[in-house]
């Protein structure tokens, strides 16, 4: 392609990333904003008068610090449970053959068919009475043990058919088990996936609602999805300054993820053949 053609490419595409970048620029230079001028007409696109207090009031009004590092801590445990979890299961479907592989991976499959608040009710009680309501374990083992780790392991175990054979077979014919050759063949090969997998399972579990609100009840204990829904006033409207201002800095991790691994999620994505 010529200079100019491709120069004309990446202008349009930045004409067409317009209306995926405003709201997250509008999000940020709002939370900088005086509260009148939020939602000022004509709107402006940077604030006439910077204030950072909006941030200041977020960590005053409740546990924020504290919230924030609750987000970070489970979500870091869900991404490496769940890594750990489809990769052994994704290698069992896709190199060992045993007696119905094939219809047992499909009852697996149907797991992702199954809407989570069916069984949100059974995993309360269920939580309830091992006495682990109102901690963070629910958040942890329903994520790996559930609906995201079936979607990730059919993630890996696509990944895992795409392998040559000889591999393996080289590997045996120098002594390595099956274990052996997982742990230093199939799995450094595998980076592409487990990039993929990791920015999956890390957004799920940084942007899930449903479960902290059913589970959780304390403040201290409280993730960011849920923290945000507390920033009221007396009357139980909404705070706009200190919402804008906590919603930015909640979406710092999922920014920086997506940045740093994009180029594994991208690889991650053809090598399981779910091109977009």
């Amino acid at each position: 392609m010529s200079r100019r053609a491709k120069t004309a490419g990446y202008g349009v595409l930045c004409l067409l990333a317009l209306p995926f970048l405003f709201p997250t620029w509008w999000m940020v230079t709002s939370s900088l904003k005086p509260v009148g001028d939020i939602f000022a007409f004509p709107p402006t696109l940077w604030p006439t008068d910077v204030s950072f207090d909006a941030y200041a009031k977020a960590f005053e009004l409740q546990p924020f610090a504290r919230q924030y590092a609750n987000s970070m801590y489970i979500a870091a445990l869900v991404t490496i449970g769940t890594l750990a979890v489809s990769s052994l299961a994704g290698y069992a479907f896709a190199r060992i053959r045993f007696k119905g592989a094939n219809a047992w991976f499909v009852v697996i499959l149907v797991g992702l068919l199954i809407p989570s608040e069916v069984t949100i009710v059974p995993l309360f009680k269920m939580f309830d009475a091992w006495g682990m309501v109102d901690t963070h374990w629910p958040l942890i083992l329903v994520p790996i043990l559930g609906a995201p780790s079936v979607l990730a392991t059919f993630i890996m175990r696509q990944f895992f058919l795409a392998l040559p054979g000889e591999l393996e077979e080289a590997a045996k014919v120098d002594g390595l088990g099956r274990f052996a050759i997982f742990r230093l063949i199939a799995l450094p090969l595998a980076r592409p996936a487990l990039g993929a997998v990791a920015i999956f399972t890390f957004l799920h579990s940084w942007n899930l609602y449903l479960e902290p609100i059913v589970f959780l009840s304390s403040s201290e204990m409280f993730t960011l999805p849920q923290a945000l829904t507390q920033f009221v006033d007396a009357y139980g409207g909404p705070m706009w300054d200190i919402q804008l201002s906590a919603a930015s800095l909640t979406a710092l991790p999922v920014l920086a993820v997506f940045v740093i691994a994009q180029r594994q999620f991208i690889e991650g994505l053809a090598h399981t053949g779910l091109k977009g």
